[in-house]
């Protein structure tokens, strides 16, 4: 067990110096995961940062495949979002999901992001978070993010796309010729091997993603008020809902607290024009709520234009284990890897 958690910080220790690296978030690009593990919102724009810098994605990234193929790809939940005479209003998605509790709530937000052999990816994302880091992202009270709260949210999201690649499964992953020569240094049973491979070339590739930006929005409620609303969403739909009934459901009226909205990237200018132009009331209540977005063709279409490809909406990252060719060594290289990653994912 020493040993192990003896390569788990030499995975850290230098893991910045990668060959040659790059600042760029391209298809089959590699990245050490281990480097910022619970940390990545530092090197990738997930959630607001209070920067005045321009930049979505600053992880270190190197070139590992000799030919890399892009092939037509289609954000998940991705769709176009048509006026009453089909029109296209909005190209994107609009959703809500009901998160029984904070770690739902960190799992629903991040859903989108996937990283191979990782059972819990957003916690490559959160595990650094203090309660009031996690409040702060998701716009909500400290005090309802403790694991004690024992409340319930549902997250309401709208996201407007603007770029996106995947790597074609024609690509051979074959590795380029130092990545190549590299792999000839990984000896069967040296564990230290790997490490240091992973430290020069990474630990996974990029294999998709998807940037623009999002607005979001979290309601916080006690755990019988959520299980009602919960219940009467699943099993009639939202559009059999009278706008009362669904406005009173998204207002202080049944929640604890009705989050801020927040722009995934972080720009004012955009969560400024929604507090402004979806602000709503509720008997005595006034608060902005992305539910007035919710079949409003006018503001959809607003949004739509100014939501920028500010934020990365959609990763999908796979381990580097296809570059190794020979089938021993990529079974003990992937097994190595595999381990690595429960063991941080244990202690962190």
């Amino acid at each position: 067990m020493l040993t192990t958690r003896l390569l788990a910080v030499a995975l850290v220790v230098g893991a910045a110096v990668l060959a040659a690296p790059e600042q760029t978030l391209n298809i089959g690009r590699a990245m050490n995961l281990f480097t910022r593990y619970g940390y990545l919102t530092l090197s990738m724009r997930v959630v607001p940062r209070n920067d005045s810098k321009v930049w979505l994605f600053r992880e270190p990234t190197v070139k590992i495949f000799q030919d890399v193929k892009p092939e037509v790809f289609k954000p998940r939940n991705g769709r176009k979002i048509p006026s009453d005479d089909q029109k296209v209003v909005f190209h994107g998605d609009f959703h809500m999901e009901f998160c029984d509790n904070v770690r739902q709530l960190f799992h629903a937000y991040f859903r989108d992001f996937s990283i191979e052999k990782l059972d819990k990816p957003w916690t490559a994302f959160t595990n650094s978070w203090s309660s009031a880091d996690a409040a702060r992202e998701l716009g909500i009270n400290a005090s309802f993010v403790t694991s004690q709260s024992g409340h319930s949210f549902i997250l309401v999201r709208v996201s407007r796309w603007r770029d996106s690649g995947k790597l074609a499964e024609a690509t051979t992953r074959r590795p380029i010729g130092a990545v190549a020569k590299e792999i000839d240094n990984v000896k069967i049973g040296d564990e230290t091997t790997v490490v240091n491979f992973i430290k020069s070339y990474g630990s996974h590739y990029v294999h998709s993603f998807v940037t623009g930006n999002a607005l979001y929005q979290v309601y916080v409620y006690t755990p019988s008020v959520y299980a009602k609303i919960k219940e009467r969403l699943k099993s009639q739909g939202i559009s059999e809902l009278s706008a009362f009934e669904l406005g009173g459901y998204f207002s202080p009226w049944h929640a604890v607290q009705v989050g801020k909205i927040m722009s995934a990237s972080g720009n004012q200018t955009v969560t400024e024009w929604a507090d402004k132009n979806l602000e709503t009331s509720f008997y005595l209540y006034k608060f902005p709520s992305l539910l007035r977005l919710h079949g409003n063709a006018e503001k959809l279409k607003q949004l739509d234009s100014m939501l920028l490809n500010e934020a990365v909406l959609q990763l999908d990252l796979r381990t580097v284990t296809p570059v190794f060719q020979e089938p021993q060594q990529r079974y003990f290289f992937e097994k190595t890897l595999d381990n690595q990653i429960k063991l941080w994912e244990f202690n962190m």
